[in-house]
């Protein structure tokens, strides 16, 4: 059954306007549609309408990552023009990073950001991303605030005028190359409203990578790889989990980055034990999920890893039906889009 399965199974139409330019104003105003597994019912809400889906006793968990200003614009001692994304950090000083022309960065070759902030590039990796060596005074962070600005993915044409829109609230640390988008919903008061309610709230780390976005570039699905991304559950989330686990209450995870984290982690029986490490999870039909029950998510491009991890949590078939009836709605789509809820 697996065998056959084809990245052109999770293509579906979208119209261009209905990809969101700019992020809903407030966060909780964007649209929610909300799908039963069950019933295979389907309900259009607001998200802060997500209360009335959450009960007393169910965790959420949510990822704690910030994203960095990883786009930088350098030049090489020639004058030419390049630019520079920011993936994974690899030592202090040295990350792996995507550069654009890659015929220009050829090892050894010296990029100038500005005064303060300079590169070489040590190594290619077989897929083509650079590993480089940073030259700064000061603090790395510091100086990369200064130069830096926010990665927008590329469908975004619009300049964000406020950069904390692609942060979640709860952001915490620094390492991102991309926003866990289904966080960026939340307001600090909706928060407070969950918690009043009984959920608990548990927070997980994965620094999200630009592996989770690439396009899938092989006809069958079981071809792809996935790129590596850092993670941690730290004890008092694991016990958070593992003690709804054992209760048996449910555990949402906000976005497909908290899903992977979990299901990375998670022994048979969804239990978790408090670890770190590099996750290349890919989830796709008939994948078998261990401690996640439900999904808080945003609409995922077509053909896309991301699309593939919803549909192992319901159907193929019923998740291109649910994207079928956005897209009938206008829901607006992708990073800045609007939610749904897979209970």
């Amino acid at each position: 059954m697996t065998e056959s399965l084809k990245t052109s199974d999770f293509d579906y139409h979208l119209p261009e306007e209905l990809i969101a330019q700019t992020p809903a104003e407030p966060r909780d105003s964007s649209r929610l549609l909300v799908y039963h597994r069950d019933t295979q019912e389907i309900e259009h809400k607001i998200f802060r309408d997500i209360c009335g889906y959450l009960k007393k006793g169910d965790v959420l968990v949510v990822n704690r990552t910030r994203v960095l200003p990883a786009r930088l614009f350098a030049q090489t001692a020639n004058g030419g023009k390049v630019e520079v994304l920011l993936l994974k950090r690899l030592q202090l000083d040295e990350w792996e990073v995507l550069v654009r022309p890659g015929k220009k960065c050829k090892i050894g070759t010296r990029l100038i950001v500005n005064a303060e902030l300079s590169l070489e590039v040590t190594g290619i990796t077989e897929s083509g991303e650079r590993h480089v060596r940073f030259f700064y005074e000061g603090t790395f962070e510091d100086v990369l605030a200064r130069a830096g600005t926010m990665p927008l993915p590329p469908y975004i044409h619009e300049k964000l005028k406020d950069q904390t829109r692609y942060q979640t609230v709860y952001c915490k640390e620094n390492g991102s190359a991309a926003a866990p988008t289904a966080g960026l919903h939340f307001t600090e008061e909706l928060l407070g409203k969950i918690r009043s309610m009984g959920v608990e709230i548990a927070e997980v780390l994965l620094h999200v990578g630009l592996g989770t976005f690439r396009p899938v570039k092989v006809d069958n699905v079981l071809e792809h790889k996935m790129h590596s991304e850092y993670y941690e559950v730290s004890a008092e989330a694991a016990e958070t989990v593992n003690r709804a686990k054992r209760e048996g209450r449910r555990v949402i995870a906000v976005g497909t980055t908290s899903v992977r984290t979990l299901e990375t982690v998670a022994d048979e029986n969804g239990m978790l034990r408090a670890c770190s490490g590099n996750t290349s999870i890919f989830i796709y039909p008939p994948y078998r999920f261990k401690c996640v029950d439900a999904l808080v998510t945003n609409f995922h491009l077509p053909e896309s890893t991301l699309l593939m991890l919803v549909s192992a949590l319901c159907s193929r078939e019923e998740v291109l039906r649910v994207y079928e009836t956005a897209v009938k709605e206008k829901y607006r789509f992708f990073s800045f889009g609007d939610a749904c809820l897979f209970l």
